[in-house]
C-alpha cells in the first residue's frame, strides 16, 4: 500500500548506494528537498541506521547487491509499492582495490566490476521497469576518460558506464520515453572508500589531489535530476583528465607510471586491508571520508557538451583573433 503523501513531498527517488560516501550526500539533500527517500545498499545494519534517523515514512532502506539483476529488479518494485511512483533514480554503487593489476584475483575483479559497472547496469534496468518518466543519473568519474594504475577494475568499470549510458541513451530517444539518463563524472571526493577498500598499497590510500567534498558532487547529481544534463563535470581536475588525455595521452600514460601511484597514498600506516569487496564493512552511515582537512567545499559543475564546445569554438576564435591583430598591426 502505498503511503500518503505530505504537501512538501515531492516523489519518491532512490538512491542505490546510498548509505555512504558521494549516494549519502544525496539522500541528505534529497531529504532536505521534500522527496520519500529509498537506499538500496548491502548493508543491513546502515539502513537501519538511516531508517531511526530520518523515520521510515521519509526513507525506506531496502538490502540488496546491486550485482544481483533479479534482486535490484525486486527492489525497485517494493519501493514503487511502498512509496509511489520512482521520479528520480541515482546509480552510486561502487567497490574498488588499490592493488597492482597482476595482484587482483579473477574473482576479486569480477566483483569489483560486478558492483561497479554491472550493478549500475541492473540498477538503471529496475529503474527503467517501474518509472513512466523522470531522471536517471549514472555516477561516473574523470577516470572514465583518463585511467589511473593501481584500480584497473573499477576504472575499467567507469569506462564502460560511459558507453552503456551512451547507448541507452539513443534508445530512450528513439522509443521517446521521457526519461532523461545522465553521466555525473566525478574528480576525487573525500568520502569512506579510502577508509574500507581494499587496500595491497605499502601505505593508506587516499583521494589523489585536488580533493573535493562529497556535497559537491551531490549538488551536481541534483543538477543533472533536475536538468535532464547529457553529461556534467566535476571539479578542474576532471577537465584536465578529459582534454588533457585527448591531447597528449602517452604523456600522461608515462606521468602516472612515476606519479600516478604516490599521489594515491596517504603517508599513513595501512588499515584494513581486506575491505568491503566481499562484505560491507562494519561502520557508520556517513557521507565524508577522512580528509576533511585537504577537501575543498566548493568546485566547478560544468555541463560537458557546452564545455567540450567552448574548448574546440574558442581554439579558431582565439586563432582568428590573433591573426586579425596582427594583420591589423602590419597595415598600420
Amino acid at each position: 500500500m502505498v503511503m500518503e503523501r505530505s504537501e512538501r513531498d515531492l516523489g519518491t527517488a532512490v538512491v542505490a548506494g546510498g548509505s555512504a560516501g558521494v549516494g549519502r550526500a544525496v539522500v541528505d539533500m534529497l531529504l532536505e528537498r521534500g522527496h520519500r527517500v529509498a537506499v538500496i545498499a548491502r548493508g543491513e545494519d546502515r539502513l537501519d541506521e538511516l531508517q531511526d534517523r530520518f523515520g521510515r515514512d521519509r526513507l525506506m532502506g531496502v538490502s540488496c547487491d546491486a550485482a544481483d539483476a533479479g534482486g535490484m529488479s525486486r527492489a525497485a518494485r517494493e519501493i514503487r509499492d511502498a512509496f509511489g511512483p520512482v521520479s528520480i533514480w541515482v546509480n552510486s554503487v561502487m567497490l574498488t582495490a588499490y592493488s597492482p593489476f597482476r595482484e587482483v584475483p579473477a574473482e576479486e575483479f569480477d566483483a569489483i566490476v560486478g558492483a561497479t559497472f554491472l550493478g549500475t547496469v541492473n540498477g538503471t534496468r529496475a529503474a527503467l521497469e517501474v518509472m513512466e518518466r523522470g531522471a536517471i543519473v549514472n555516477v561516473g568519474s574523470g577516470l572514465s576518460y583518463r585511467a589511473i594504475p593501481m584500480q584497473t577494475a573499477y576504472v575499467a568499470s567507469k569506462h564502460a558506464i560511459n558507453g552503456f549510458t551512451s547507448a541507452l541513451r539513443s534508445e530512450l530517444i528513439r522509443e521517446g520515453r521521457p526519461i532523461s539518463l545522465s553521466l555525473v563524472q566525478l574528480p576525487a571526493i573525500n568520502t569512506p572508500q579510502f577508509d574500507w577498500s581494499r587496500n595491497r598499497l605499502p601505505e593508506k590510500p587516499q583521494p589523489a589531489p585536488p580533493i573535493y567534498q562529497p556535497e559537491v558532487a551531490a549538488r551536481a547529481v541534483l543538477r543533472a535530476a533536475d536538468q535532464g544534463s547529457r553529461e556534467i563535470f566535476v571539479g578542474g581536475s576532471v577537465l584536465q583528465l578529459v582534454f588533457g588525455d585527448m591531447a597528449a595521452p602517452a604523456l600522461l600514460d608515462r606521468f602516472l607510471a612515476s606519479d600516478g601511484v604516490d599521489a594515491q597514498q596517504s603517508g599513513r600506516p595501512p588499515v584494513n586491508r581486506e575491505g568491503n569487496v566481499d562484505r560491507p564493512v562494519a561502520m557508520p552511515s556517513r557521507a565524508h571520508g577522512s580528509h576533511d582537512e585537504d577537501a575543498r567545499g566548493s568546485g566547478l559543475i560544468l555541463d560537458a557538451d557546452r564545455t567540450r564546445a567552448a574548448a574546440f569554438l574558442g581554439v579558431p576564435l582565439v586563432t582568428f583573433a590573433l591573426g586579425a591583430l596582427v594583420a591589423a598591426s602590419r597595415r598600420r
